[in-house]
């Protein structure tokens, strides 16, 4: 039986069975990339609702996790050497993940640099900058009489959805087999709907996106986990 007793995390969220995989998360966006890359990966977890709210993401049990007080953050029993391990930060997980079973990172070190590379792009590029257009479409930002911050995220979201268009000419996934990149990137375009941002970036201009959305969602994998763990609890 695994010992998780070093991990104050657990003593407010409990392990039923620790010999699993422990996840803790809320069905963000980057959220949903773990338990997604969890389902597709068929490794056995448990998943933890850690709500938004400062209660829970700054609350002293989950930052002795993640001191970045964000979900998601795993915890898996049989870490490198057998011992535990935390990993905070989606992307590290994607990767963690992909290293620990050998799938969705590539056959070869030059496909794996290829998936890394569009995995990065997700993390410093696609996410950050759509998160922002969000809040200036549709939370407190909206309210804000300069037009220039919401001008300066609609540009650079439309950019990058470009990008991604482009990159999926000819190419049912990004890198061309499906892989921790799209895991990364699809639940992200999901997000304009969330944020009723679709027509103010010219959604319908990038033919290839809403194809590449309909075929992740498609996936029985991702099915299962898009609300894993539930908004309510």
């Amino acid at each position: 039986m695994a010992d998780l007793s070093a991990f104050p995390i657990t003593s407010r969220w409990v392990p039923q069975d620790p010999t699993k995989l422990q996840l803790f998360s809320f069905p963000t966006p980057n959220g949903v990339k773990a338990s997604i890359a969890l389902e597709e990966l068929d490794l056995p977890y448990e998943a933890h609702r850690v709500t938004l709210s400062d209660d829970d993401v700054k609350s002293a049990e989950f930052l002795s996790l993640n001191p970045n007080n964000k979900i998601p953050a795993i915890i898996d029993p049989d870490g490198p050497g057998g011992q535990p391990i935390g990993v905070f930060e989606s992307g590290a997980i994607l990767l963690y993940l992909g290293e620990k079973t050998g799938a969705l990172l590539g056959g070869d070190a030059a496909e794996k640099a290829q998936i890394t590379q569009w995995l990065m792009w997700q993390m410093g590029g696609l996410g950050p900058m759509l998160g922002q257009l969000g809040f200036f479409v549709k939370f407190a930002g909206k309210d804000i009489d300069d037009p220039r911050p919401r001008e300066r995220y609609v540009g650079e979201a439309k950019r990058l959805l470009g990008v991604l268009n482009g990159a999926l000419d000819g190419r049912d996934w990004v890198t061309g087999s499906y892989s921790m990149a799209d895991i990364a990137i699809a639940p992200w375009l999901n997000a304009l709907n969330f944020y009723e941002a679709k027509d103010i970036v010219g959604w319908s201009e990038f033919g290839n996106l809403q194809a590449y959305i309909d075929r992740f969602y498609a996936r029985p994998a991702v099915d299962r986990a898009k609300n894993i763990p539930p908004r309510e609890g």
